[in-house]
C-alpha cells in the first residue's frame, strides 16, 4: 500500500508534503506531486500537512479519484514525454529534480481553477 496524490494538487503543488517526507520519495511533475509507490514507506506524515487536502492513503482514496492511482504509478513505470525509459526508482526526489512533464492523466486535464 502507499500513499497518492490526488487531483487537488493539480496546478498548485503547494510542496509542504515534500519537505515533511523523511525518506525524499515524492517527485515534482510539471503541474502536480507524485509519491513514489514503491519508495514511500506510509508513514503518513505527508498526509496532514497538505494544505489541499490532495493526499490519501490508497484505501482512503475517494472513488471519483481512484483513477490518480493508476497515474501516479504511471509516473515512475511508463516513459513520460521526452524520456526514452520509465524513471524507475531514481532513489530519492532530490537527486532527480523537478520534472516539467506529467503523467497521462494530470498531463490532459484542462487547467485546475484555484479558490
Amino acid at each position: 500500500m502507499t500513499y497518492v496524490i490526488g487531483k487537488p494538487c493539480v496546478d498548485v503543488k503547494d510542496r509542504a508534503c515534500v519537505e515533511e517526507c523523511p525518506v525524499d520519495c515524492i517527485y515534482e511533475g510539471g503541474r502536480a506531486l507524485y509519491i513514489h509507490p514503491d519508495e514511500c514507506v506510509d508513514c503518513g506524515a505527508c498526509e496532514p500537512v497538505c494544505p489541499v487536502e490532495a493526499i490519501y492513503y490508497e484505501d482512503d482514496l475517494p472513488a471519483d479519484q481512484h483513477e490518480h492511482l493508476a497515474d501516479n504509478a504511471a509516473f515512475f513505470s511508463d516513459p513520460l514525454p521526452g524520456r526514452e525509459g520509465p524513471l524507475g526508482s531514481p532513489g530519492g526526489a532530490a537527486k532527480l529534480g523537478p520534472l516539467a512533464v506529467d503523467a497521462p492523466l494530470v498531463a490532459g486535464m484542462p487547467p485546475q481553477e484555484q479558490s
